[in-house]
């Protein structure tokens, strides 16, 4: 079972023509692997997979699946709101060396409860990688239910969920309903530690691409039953959490990513860079977490 800190990984581009940065992305796994993230998921939202063509989602698994080399388990974005295409971006992750794949509910087209668990029925029959559910209701107006989840769950190659409605009393349900060795991840860093001690498993985490140190280790101690350490660093973690949202994900991730120096600003549109009137807010929230002192110094292993 993956555990722990999983960073939902920025995809770098190049600011004059928002072009995929390869090199980039390389520094980036590298950077994140001595920060000691556990776990890599590869363009999801974060990733900015609807903008991404089949190709350059393609292409970017493989990038990173090469880049992290066993070191840390690659988790492929491969949802869709076709079961088809589904199952063929699945199929085509796990021939490129994914160790696993998320899987978005259907977005838009908003099947039923039993819709979804022949959507993701259909897709672990198809394919004999580990899959995780991802259930994201206020970007794909689609709510996968618990009684679904806990259903899906005896499917033996369906082996988690990134649950991201920050709805603590349904982590409850999730963890009465769904085997012992079924992976509740949180998809909410707000909730993310209230998550793990309720018996989740670990935060698939936008914050943890600009504080991958932190989360990692806020996710140890909170598994270890450490609880008062791990609220320490996660109130560190609040002003974070709050200004990685001020606009739509991942708008304020990737400002602040690049203004701690690990890769241009740019991001494709239909999304924006993130508003001058907020600039102020992220980067107080970085400096009172101490992420911008060190950025030559980051900077310069990335260059160097």
């Amino acid at each position: 079972m993956i555990t722990g800190s999983i960073v939902a990984l920025v995809t770098p581009m190049f600011r004059d023509n928002q072009e995929v940065d390869w090199d980039c992305l390389k520094r980036l796994v590298e950077w994140h692997i001595a920060q000691g993230t556990n776990a890599i998921v590869a363009v999801g939202t974060t990733g900015e997979s609807p903008t991404l063509d089949v190709q350059e989602h393609m292409a970017t698994i493989a990038a990173i699946v090469e880049d992290a080399d066993g070191r840390v388990p690659v988790i492929a974005g491969t949802g869709a709101n076709s079961t088809r295409e589904a199952i063929e971006w699945t199929h085509r992750a796990q021939q490129i060396g994914a160790d696993a794949c998320l899987l978005v509910t259907p977005y838009y087209n908003k099947p039923t409860q039993e819709g979804l668990y022949l959507h993701h029925k259909a897709i672990a029959e198809a394919v004999d990688i580990p899959q995780i559910l991802y259930n994201v209701p206020g970007r794909t107006a689609c709510d996968m239910l618990p009684a679904t989840v806990a259903r899906l769950a005896e499917i033996p190659n369906i082996v988690g969920i990134k649950e991201a409605t920050g709805d603590l009393d349904r982590v409850n349900q999730l963890v009465s309903t769904c085997p012992e060795d079924f992976a509740i991840y949180s998809g909410d860093d707000f909730t993310a530690l209230e998550l793990i001690l309720r018996g989740g498993h670990g935060d698939i985490s936008v914050t943890a691409n600009v504080a991958p140190r932190l989360m990692a280790e806020m996710c140890r101690l909170a598994l270890a039953g450490e609880v008062d350490a791990a609220r320490e660093i996660n109130n560190r973690l609040i002003p974070i959490h709050e200004a990685m949202f001020v606009e739509s994900n991942p708008i304020p991730v990737k400002w602040a990513v690049a203004e701690m120096g690990l890769m241009e600003h740019a991001i494709r549109l239909p999304l924006t860079e993130l508003s001058a009137a907020y600039h102020l807010k992220v980067t107080r929230a970085l400096e009172q977490a101490d992420l911008l002192s060190g950025v030559q110094t980051v900077n310069s292993e990335f260059t160097g």
